[in-house]
């Protein structure tokens, strides 16, 4: 992971491609859904940041802001073989740093049951009920930069 480059995209840099690969693969594939299930409504209004070496994108994390000071994190993605090895966390903090920047105060999450710790572990508590979404349990979460 030494020679990983994090840079933010938008869907006309030539890494966003690969970026919907990994999130595909990674987050919709496992679950029987189509490739075109991978895409929002809104990506180009969204932040993308992507950790990439050698033009390959190895993790991603999305931003979509909801207000002058806030927004949802969403479509974390990170190649299973680089998993558990702190780039996930790496890619939310950069992220984290980017939102200060821009003067952004809160952001929320939805995070599949089995990552909650994961989220935790970054400052993110737990609110509200249990819910389900593209067929899998789902917690609401949040954290105030």
């Amino acid at each position: 992971m030494t020679d990983l480059r994090f840079d933010f995209i938008d869907p006309r840099h030539p890494l966003y491609e690969g970026e919907l690969e990994l999130r595909f693969r990674v987050l919709r594939e496992p679950l029987g859904h189509a490739r075109e299930d991978v895409k929002f409504p809104f990506e180009n209004e969204s932040l993308h940041l992507v950790a990439h070496a050698g033009g390959v994108v190895q993790g991603c994390v999305l931003f979509n802001p909801e207000d002058a000071h806030s927004g949802r994190l969403f479509q974390m993605a990170v190649l299973p073989s680089l998993q558990g090895k702190g780039l996930g966390a790496k890619l939310v903090r950069a992220l984290e740093d980017e939102l200060r920047k821009r003067g952004f105060r809160h952001v929320h999450l939805h995070a599949r049951a089995p990552v909650v710790p994961f989220y935790e572990r970054l400052g993110y508590a737990v609110y509200d009920e249990p819910f389900v979404e593209v067929g899998i349990p789902h917690r609401h979460m949040q954290r105030d930069l």
